[in-house]
């Protein structure tokens, strides 16, 4: 169980979607998951261009509208408002799922209940429990070049998000790439869970102390720092 001031200790859910959004280089095409994901959006960086992909149909979407100016014709896969850019485009549903099935996105950005140390996710189902909400998720995680997961590192409950073998279903087997948590930047090597960057405030020894599976460092582990947003 993490303690209570470990848990003090952590990034918000902006800083953590502002730190994803640094690592997509200029003209990626990415697919952001519903809810917490869609943040990253807001934070790409200045004079670099990321061309989102929306699993309803549209390429190139853009900022939210401002309250009021809402076309409800333009929404993403999370039914918000979105506005175009430029060439943006629109097509059928099945062509949007081709798109990822075809290899044609650089990266995924998704959220999880659970990753497992050989890059297993589990992120729409907790046991029995609830109803099913896969989604596009599948499809995101097999046909994506890079998995990228923003998430809490434990749960509301202080049990690690980051464990040797999931025990919920799974939405794939071995996809994800790297992991964006409130306390840390964790990469999937071979199997493994590599450290590479760490909140200043946390030992090594605090931050294994909060996952789940053992963390292995390959040289020296970078400072997480990232703006109030």
């Amino acid at each position: 169980m993490t303690s209570i001031a470990q848990e003090e200790i952590k990034l918000t859910n902006a800083q953590i979607a502002w730190r994803a959004a640094q690592d997509i280089v200029d003209g990626a095409y990415v697919n952001l998951g519903i809810g917490f994901p869609e943040m990253v959006a807001r934070y790409q960086p200045p004079g670099r261009e990321a061309i989102f992909h929306t699993e309803n149909g549209i390429l190139d979407f853009g900022e939210a509208p401002k309250p009021g100016e809402e076309d409800w014709d333009l929404i993403n896969a999370g039914k918000k408002a979105v506005t175009l850019k430029p060439g943006a485009s629109f097509f059928h549903h099945a062509d949007s799922f081709a798109m990822v099935r075809g290899g044609h996105l650089d990266v995924a950005i998704l959220g999880a209940l659970q990753v497992a140390q050989n890059g297993d996710l589990a992120n729409w189902r907790v046991g029995s429990k609830g109803v099913p909400a896969v989604g596009g998720a599948m499809d995101l995680v097999h046909g994506a070049k890079q998995v990228f997961v923003i998430t809490e590192h434990v749960t509301k409950n202080g049990e690690p998000k980051l464990v040797e073998k999931c025990t919920f279903p799974l939405t794939g087997v071995a996809c994800v790439t790297r992991i964006y948590t409130s306390h840390a930047v964790i990469d999937i090597v071979e199997g493994r869970f590599v450290l590479r960057e760490k909140l200043t405030a946390l030992s090594v020894e605090e931050l294994q102390s909060m996952t789940g599976a053992p963390l292995h460092v390959e040289g020296s582990v970078a400072a997480l720092i990232v703006p109030e947003v």
